[in-house]
């Protein structure tokens, strides 16, 4: 999938949003967990040393950045996948920002 089919696929799912119970077999019992599965097994990314760095870049106020950028996860993207991460909270406010969950 392409940037703007990821972005599109974000607006698709948007009243799935915070939706957990829905998922079929969720990787966690605990939505935030989950999806920092779901985003680790999609994008294998470690950092200069070889090390995994965390799934949290940074956090603003009530929100958290997630190190797995747009660019990164919309080659490996599925409609599942975004509909299951809109369900844990993941949201895509941004193509120039990444994406973020409240905290």
């Amino acid at each position: 999938m392409t940037l703007e089919e990821l972005t599109e696929c974000f607006e698709r799912h948007d009243g799935e949003y915070g939706k957990f119970e829905r998922i079929e077999k969720p990787a966690h019992r605990r939505p935030d967990i989950c999806a920092f599965i779901m985003l680790d097994a999609a994008v294998v990314k470690t950092c200069h040393d070889g090390s995994f760095g965390d799934m949290v870049a940074c956090a603003e106020h009530d929100e958290i950045w997630l190190d797995v950028m747009p660019k990164e996860l919309a080659p490996v993207a599925t409609d599942e996948l975004v509909r299951d991460l809109v369900r844990c909270g993941v949201r895509f406010p941004d193509e120039g920002t990444g994406l973020a969950m409240f905290a």
